[in-house]
C-alpha cells in the first residue's frame, strides 16, 4: 500500500481503539463545571496552542463555556517568559485569573507533559496549581498521557497505532475529541451555521 493509505489506515485503527466511556465521562465532568458556574481554561504548547484557540471559540459559541486560552494573549505570554520563566507562564496566568475549585482545567498534549525529561513544563505547573485549588482537570493526549493522564479528573488517551506518528494522529485526534464534546447535546447550546441553514 501506499504512505497514504497506510496512514489513512492507522486513522480508522485510533478512531477504533478511542475509548468512548471515557468521553461520555468527560462529557458529564464539562456539563457539570459550566452547571456550577465553572470557566474553562484550554491549554496547549506548539500545535496543541492553536487547537486551543480553535477549542475556545467552539466551547463559547456552541456550548455557552466561559471559556479562555492563555496562549491567545501573545503580549502576555512573552512577557511572562521573558520576564519569570517559560515553565510557570500557565501557573502565573491562572492565579491572575484568580482560578476557583468550580473552574476547569482542559489539556491538549501529545505527551501530556514530564518535568524529567522536561517537557512542557508548564503544564505540569498549571496542573499543580488546579490540583491545588481543587479545579476539575481533563486531558486529551496521546501516548500514556505522562502528567495529565496521571493527574487529570478524566483523561482521554489518543492510542499510539504506529510510534513514528504519535504526534500528527494525537493532534488530528484533539480537532475530533473537542469537535465530538462541542456537539453531544448534553453540551452543544447552539446550532451550527452550516446545519441551521438548511441545504
Amino acid at each position: 500500500m501506499s504512505f497514504s493509505a497506510d496512514f489513512l489506515q492507522e486513522v480508522i485503527k485510533v478512531t477504533h481503539e478511542i475509548q468512548a466511556p471515557v468521553i461520555e465521562k468527560t462529557v458529564a465532568a464539562l456539563a457539570d463545571v459550566r452547571a456550577n458556574g465553572g470557566r474553562l481554561f484550554i491549554l496547549g504548547v506548539g500545535g496543541s496552542a492553536a487547537s486551543a484557540s480553535h477549542a475556545v471559540n467552539d466551547f463559547r459559541k456552541l456550548c455557552g463555556f466561559e471559556v479562555y486560552c492563555p496562549t491567545d494573549n501573545v503580549s502576555e505570554l512573552t512577557a511572562r517568559t521573558n520576564d519569570e520563566g517559560w515553565d510557570t507562564v500557565f501557573a502565573e496566568w491562572l492565579k491572575g485569573s484568580r482560578l476557583r475549585p468550580e473552574d476547569g482545567l482542559l489539556i491538549l498534549s501529545v505527551g501530556g507533559g514530564d518535568l524529567e525529561r522536561n517537557v512542557s513544563p508548564n503544564l505540569v505547573k498549571a496542573i499543580d496549581l488546579a490540583k491545588s485549588v481543587g479545579s476539575k482537570i481533563f486531558g486529551i493526549v496521546g501516548r500514556d498521557g505522562g502528567y495529565t493522564a496521571k493527574q487529570a479528573d478524566v483523561c482521554v488517551i489518543i492510542p499510539t497505532v504506529n510510534p513514528a506518528h504519535v504526534t500528527p494522529h494525537t493532534e488530528a485526534f484533539h480537532g475530533i475529541i473537542w469537535h465530538l464534546l462541542v456537539s453531544h447535546p448534553k453540551l452543544k447550546t447552539n446550532a451550527t451555521k452550516w446545519e441551521s441553514a438548511g441545504k
